[in-house]
Formats: C-alpha cells, structure tokens, sequence
C-alpha cells in the first residue's frame, strides 16, 4: 500500500465485518447529516456516533464551511443528546489523535463546538478565542447500518481527505447487497461544485465500508494520489491519480 505504513495503518482502523454469501452483515456505522450556519457562516456538518473510537472519543465528524470547501475533522463526546467537539488542526494532529489514537483519554475542555441534538437538528455555540457565534443546524440525511440497514435523504459523507484544489464526498446508498459508497464527488474547491464523478463497479456494495470511522474511507496519498478503501477479501484499497492535463482522477494499476 503506497504511501501508509501497512503496520501503521492496521495498528489505527479495525475492519468492519466481512461480507459473507454476497450479504453484507450489520455493521457499526450511525450517521446523521446536517445543514445551517455558524454564526453568519453556512455550513455542513456530518456527525458519526459509536460506543467508543479509543480515548473515550464516542463520536466524530467533518464539517466545512460552503464558502471555503475545506473539510475540518471532528472528535468529542456524547452525554446523551449533548455534545463536545474538538476541531483537528492540521494533518499531523489528524495523524496523532484519529489515526494512531491518543494513548491518554482526551480531554475535550475548551474545545469549540458544543451542541444538543434534537430529532431534527441541533443548537449550541462555537467559541474560540473572543469569538463566539451561535451554531443552528437543521438534520438532512443519515444512515445506519447496525440493523437491517437505513438510509434517510441523499447521504453525502466530507471525508477528510482534501487537496489544496479539491475536497472529496461519498454518496452512501441502500443497495440491493447493502449500504455503500456507489460514488465519489470530486469537488472544486474554487467552483464549490462536483467536477466529477467517479462511479464503482461493485456488485458485493464494499466502497467506502472500511475503516471504523467513515470519514477515513477515502484518504490522501499526496497531492495528486487519493486512495478509496473496500471492505471484502480482508479489506484493500484502490487508488486513483490526478492528471493536470485533463483535471480529472484516473484508477491507477499497479
């Protein structure tokens, strides 16, 4: 696997269940989607819920800010329908705290994002420094895929992964094998638009089902490689470059 440590990478996620037959089993995905502003701000935001990511993190997320396109990643916690969430700063923080893990407990005092969730949104405040604004968030979509399966509105997952030109988002679908990633939007960060669509060829629906959080199902190898990971056949990835000449993502064959 270019460009991750093979040891590092199995050290930091932990493999969904395996498909078997063709049916996928329940597997420990819970998210909800959201829309609203920051302060003045408009924003998405995307929060996944689970007993325990290590350090006593119980949920994570992504969100960015429609004006600049750049996903943030999210770690906190929940007491029930109260969270805190802490803003990851940069890549080697992202590295740190949500790939390797934490090896003491998080503390999430002082961490901007507070939030109650309601059954159809959220409030709270964002506060960092002297800035303080109010956070009005409204649920659009979610998925969960730790029973039968379900799939609310168009489910569009901010991974993490970005380029300084692009950020990158799932669709997660209900199939006929299952919930999974049945494409992948590239979006112009500049144009605040999807510039294309990269579409998978998977009947078994294992896109995008790997990695304990969702947000880590596509990551960046460098500024032009992206990888997209699979659930099946122990777990893989499949990577795709960037070709300045026609601005598109291209699969790469090794």
């Amino acid at each position: 696997m270019e460009g991750i440590e093979m040891g590092k990478w199995l050290l930091a996620v932990t493999l969904c269940l395996l498909v078997s037959s063709g049916k996928a089993f329940a597997g420990w995905y819970q998210v909800k989607n959201y829309e609203g502003s920051i302060g003045p701000n408009p924003v998405h935001l995307s929060l996944q819920r689970y007993d325990g990511f290590g350090s006593g993190i119980t949920v994570e997320g992504s969100y960015f800010y429609d004006a600049k396109q750049s996903p943030i990643a999210l770690y906190g916690k929940a007491e029930g329908t109260k969270l805190t969430l802490c803003e990851i700063a940069d890549d080697k923080e992202l590295d740190r705290v949500l790939v390797m893990g934490s090896k003491t407990p998080v503390d999430t005092t002082g961490c901007p994002l507070s939030l109650d969730l309601s059954e159809s949104g959220a409030t709270g405040i964002w506060i960092k420094g002297l800035e303080k604004f109010p956070v009005v968030l409204q649920q659009v979509a979610g998925l969960d895929d730790t029973a039968e399966g379900r799939v609310k509105g168009i489910v569009e997952i901010p991974f993490w992964a970005q380029t300084a030109i692009h950020r990158f988002t799932g669709i997660f679908t209900k199939t006929d094998a299952g919930i999974c990633m049945t494409k992948l939007q590239v979006i112009s960060k500049k144009q605040r638009k999807a510039v294309q669509s990269i579409r998978f060829d998977d009947n078994d629906c294992n896109a995008g089902m790997l990695m304990t959080p969702i947000y880590l199902n596509v990551q960046k190898q460098d500024e032009e490689i992206i990888s997209v990971n699979f659930r099946g056949n122990g777990g893989y990835t499949v990577e795709y470059g960037f070709s300045p000449k026609t601005g598109t993502y291209h699969r790469l064959v090794h």
